[in-house]
């Protein structure tokens, strides 16, 4: 196609000598690092020879660093700690409260009746009243336990139940404040030894019973016949009669033993046997106490009651029980009965009569009323119960304003304890339980976010209500006129002839017999025995106060006075927290589903 070659030369090839194409052509070093990729050479491990073992170099050189790292990481900083000055964690000293709450404690230990275990915790007593209720052929080993009552050796079950009844409602409120302290064992121990006495002085194992058994141990007025008043003596002593009272009707003592089975139970929840046992056993209590034939005071025409523990009444009781049996049982027939108009009524809850704003042994409305209270702030449980709930609470809210000294319900001494038994003797015990009820609604009130409540026109916030409980407290264990703690074993000053027998006598005395024991009674040397913790009965309405064993008005301690002073001191002290256990007295409660209430019936012309 072409004739010639543009580019110039000829189209062939020029040949080659067969020794050229035989012969290889040499590349230069140049041409060849062109042509040949460059072999890589693996690098030898080195190996260090240490005598027994020969190892790799990198292995020698990573424990090296590895060394290095964990003397930083770990030891240096063990070095210091350990060159640091040695010492505990700071832990904030007790307050007041959490100190006397200790020694308050001891005073149940120091009332056992009974036979006592082998780490009780009062040396200077030991077993007593083995032999009380031995003549009774319905009650197998008799009635032997339980608590005596003050300064005497009688068992009275009416305010030994009460006792029982504060003092778990404070192990529930304030459970964690106890376990804190230490001390949430002990309680439990002091609230069981009661609850068992009392499930051996009725048939506990019936589901309807016929009597009770009330008291053991009388005294009587001018009486010539050993008893338990005529008599000086240390109570593993004793040697003379005490006789047991029953009864037949009381819905009084029927239905404080019942709240406090029922109180109890809800304590040791942990042990569902014993909890189902006393249940069970507070139903058949209240189950008597509502019975039509039943129906009368356990102290009616009953002298060797009447002229200690009077009751006045039992419709109280009633609301106590109920509100308490339901919290134990969750049977919402309690809080129907609570709840019920004619009970109120019946106990003249909503009349202006100052002494039923009183806490106390023989009237148990204003409890009553904040427990129920604490019902309708937490849970409110709504129709059909709501109206009357409201109508406690407004109660509870009546009975507190009437502590504050602007309203003059209540005079007040000039060393500022309030006079709730309106100048008797014997005041403190009122002042302690008014001061736990203060206390604990003020928690309750802070648990929802409540920063006070209304009196009338007047407000007081949360702080009011901590301040008188602490005032009055406070007046207890010191802060007072005299600057005397009236808390045996509390402070630098305290009360050291305390009316009591136990305390008063030397443990080393032998045969002094009924009235030989008069004479530790009036001597003027302290006691031999101290009975820490022992609130006694206080000063009068001038702040005056005698130390001196005869006079008991002054000088006696009581069993309901030192349950009023343990609940008290448990809600104030902040050294184990603070805040109380919403749920725990709630576990046996139903679901409450709100309904409405009926519409009002048409109306007719």
């Amino acid at each position: 196609m072409y004739s010639g070659n543009p580019w110039g030369g000829s189209f062939e090839v020029a040949a080659e000598d067969e020794r050229s194409r035989a012969a290889p052509r040499e590349l230069d070093e140049t041409q060849r690092s062109w042509l040949l990729e460059p072999q890589r050479r693996e690098k030898k491990d080195k190996y260090v020879d240490l005598g027994c073992v020969v190892c790799k170099r990198k292995v020698i050189r990573w424990a090296l660093w590895a060394l290095v790292i964990a003397f930083f990481v770990i030891a240096l900083p063990i070095i210091i700690v350990k060159s640091l000055p040695k010492g505990k964690p700071y832990v904030a000293p007790p307050d007041q409260y959490a100190v006397a709450l200790h020694k308050a404690l001891l005073f149940f230990d120091a009332q056992k009746s009974g036979r006592l275990p082998k780490n009780h915790k009062v040396s200077w007593r030991g077993n007593s009243g083995l032999k009380d209720g031995s003549t009774l052929t319905d009650v197998e080993g008799g009635l032997v336990g339980g608590y005596y009552d003050a300064g005497d050796n009688i068992k009275f079950h009416f305010p030994m139940a009460f006792s029982m009844t504060l003092l778990s409602w404070s192990a529930i409120e304030y459970s964690q404040k106890f376990k804190n302290l230490g001390e949430y064992d002990h309680v439990r121990d002091l609230i069981k030894w009661g609850t068992d006495y009392l499930l051996l002085t009725f048939n506990s194992s019936a589901t309807n019973i016929d009597k009770i058994y009330s008291q053991v141990g009388i005294a009587k007025n001018a009486s010539t016949t050993p008893d338990d008043h005529f008599c000086w003596m240390r109570p593993e002593d004793m040697d003379y009669e005490r006789p047991v009272l029953q009864t037949t009707s009381g819905p009084d003592l029927a239905g404080e033993m019942a709240a406090a089975l029922a109180a109890a139970s809800i304590v040791f929840r942990d042990d569902e046997a014993y909890s189902a046992k006393l249940v069970k056993a507070g139903a058949a209590l209240f189950r008597f106490a509502r019975s039509n034939g039943r129906r009368n005071r356990y102290s009616a025409a009953n002298p060797e009651v009447a002229m200690f523990y009077n009751s006045t009444g039992y419709y109280d009781e009633y609301m106590w029980a109920g509100a308490w049996m339901f919290y134990a049982s969750g049977n919402t027939s309690y809080l129907s009965l609570a709840t019920n108009p004619g009970i109120p009524r019946n106990a003249k809850a909503f009349l202006p009569i100052r002494d039923l704003n009183v806490f106390s042994w023989d009237n148990k409305l204003p409890g009553a009323e904040l427990l129920l209270t604490r019902l309708r702030i937490l849970i409110s449980p709504g129709f059909p119960y709501e109206d009357m709930l409201n109508s406690y609470h407004n109660a509870n809210n009546l009975n507190l304003c009437s502590f504050f000294p602007q309203f003059n319900s209540f005079n007040f001494t000039p060393g500022g304890m309030i006079q709730l038994n309106h100048g008797r003797p014997q005041n403190l015990q009122y002042i302690v339980k008014a001061s736990f009820l203060a206390s604990l609604y003020a928690d309750y009130l802070d648990l929802v976010g409540a920063p006070g409540f209304n009196c009338g026109p007047n407000y007081f916030s949360l702080g009011n209500l901590r301040s008188f409980a602490a005032s009055q407290v406070d007046y207890v264990l010191g802060k007072n006129p005299r600057n005397m703690s009236y808390v045996v074993g509390y402070g630098p000053k305290y009360p050291r002839h305390v009316h009591h027998r136990g305390a008063s006598i030397p443990t080393t005395a032998r045969d002094y017999g009924c009235t030989g024991g008069s004479k530790w009674r009036d001597t003027r040397s302290p006691d031999p025995n101290i009975i820490t913790g022992a609130m006694v009965g206080g000063p009068d309405k001038a702040d005056g106060y005698e130390d001196s064993r005869p006079n008991y008005h002054y000088t006696e301690p009581t069993m309901v006075g030192n349950a009023g002073l343990v609940a008290a001191l448990v809600s104030l002290t902040a050294t184990a927290g603070s805040g109380i256990d919403k749920n725990t007295i709630f576990s046996s409660i139903p679901t409450f589903y709100k309904t409405n209430p009926p519409p009002p019936p048409p109306w007719k012309p």
